[in-house]
């Protein structure tokens, strides 16, 4: 039992710990200026010359209203996928479409890019957008989108709010994305790079849950893009550049609340029934044939009336429209008077002034002269 126990402990001696991260050591091809680390290099078949051993399938479903669409093009869609060795079936009958590899598929990757190719079809991508899937360059995404809000009111607003007036807004993504973008019912598909596909659906995430409205998202990526083109600041950090936007509180519609209702123990009173009614006006006791000429009668007094209201409305469309000449008519006669009645008063006035003037006129000069008097030359003769 002791040797048992010196062995083990001899055992424990002779291993080494275990560093974590020991193999992260610097490469010597790291630094290498020549080499671009993040170039996608396209696939030569003479890496993998012996093919696949298992056959990968994978199949998805398609609505009903795409199934035309994809019988008129799938030749193309097979001839395609023959290019990379990929077979691929169209089932009308269950709805639904298959890859998988054969003998000559080379490209291991290249299932997983037929899975997107079948999915982007199923999603209402045209044929010739999604055949670009299979480029080693191009990427795809679908983004779920219609379990992120509740209320289907809310969800179609916010919706329209990422394709915007016209499709303005989701062209705008398109152009300082890369991207291609379709928003088809519940999901967003959208094609493109690793980095304008991570932006994207940053974008209608935050645009969906109501986050960030789509349009501060444009315009951090046009800054961006602005920045991009100074190689000084190539290698520093853009954040005190970028606008920083607030989120408001916009004020919603309040909802009314309805009048509470003093509580009372006794349920409301019953509504009188058909035959209570008869009661109350008398109906009830007449007879049949008595009934039958008073809803006659009330039925002729329901044409009548409605035959006078009809009568009325065509005879609307002949009845005259009153003439406004009348008005001006009477306002030009009142004008009219007060004119003459002025006229009236100046011709007096001038007529007065005029009698006044021939007055005048008629006594002269001489008149006011003093003449000598006879009489009393002769008294001064006598007088002497």
């Amino acid at each position: 039992m002791d040797a048992d126990l010196g062995n083990h402990g001899k055992e424990t001696e002779m291993r080494k710990p275990k560093h974590k991260g020991k193999h992260d050591k610097p490469k010597p091809w790291d630094d290498d200026p020549n080499i671009d680390h993040w170039k996608i290099d396209k696939f030569d078949p003479s890496w993998n010359e012996s093919g696949m051993l298992e056959v990968t399938t994978f199949s998805t479903l398609f609505p009903e209203y795409r199934a035309k669409y994809l019988q008129e093009n799938w030749p193309t869609v097979k001839r395609a996928l023959k290019e990379h060795g990929i077979t691929c079936e169209l089932n009308l009958v269950e709805g639904h479409m298959s890859v998988s590899t054969t003998l000559k598929t080379r490209d291991p990757y290249i299932i997983v890019k037929s899975r997107d190719l079948i999915k982007l079809l199923s999603r209402s991508v045209p044929v010739f957008q999604a055949i670009k899937v299979l480029n080693d360059d191009m990427q795809c995404d679908i983004i779920s989108i219609g379990k992120l809000v509740r209320s289907k009111e809310r969800f179609v607003k916010r919706r329209q709010r990422l394709i915007g007036p016209e499709s303005s807004t989701l062209k705008a993504l398109e152009i300082l994305t890369g991207c291609y973008v379709l928003v088809q019912g519940n999901t967003v598909a959208a094609m493109g790079s690793f980095k304008g596909l991570k932006q994207l659906r940053r974008i209608v995430e935050d645009c969906i849950q109501n986050v960030q409205h789509p349009i501060y998202h444009i315009k951090i990526l046009l800054m961006k893009r602005e920045l991009a083109k100074n190689p000084e600041l190539a290698n520093e950090n853009w954040e005190r550049f970028l606008p920083k936007f607030k989120k408001k509180n916009v004020q919603q519609k309040k909802v009314k609340s309805k009048e509470k209702k003093p509580y009372t123990p006794f349920p409301p009173p019953q509504p009188p029934s058909k035959i209570d009614l008869q009661l109350e006006s008398g109906e009830y006791f007449l007879s049949e044939k008595r009934k039958s000429s008073k809803k006659w009668e009330e039925k002729q007094a329901k044409q009548a009336e409605k035959s006078a209201e009809s009568k009325r409305k065509r005879d609307a469309a002949f009845v005259p429209p009153k003439e406004e000449n009348n008005i001006i008519d009477t306002k030009k006669s009142e004008n009219d008077k007060d004119e003459v009645e002025a006229m009236k008063k100046s011709l007096k006035k001038k007529a007065k002034e005029f009698s006044k003037n021939e007055t005048h006129a008629d006594i002269t000069a001489e008149s006011y002269i003093a003449k000598p008097e006879k009489h009393a030359k002769k008294k001064s003769r006598r007088s002497t």
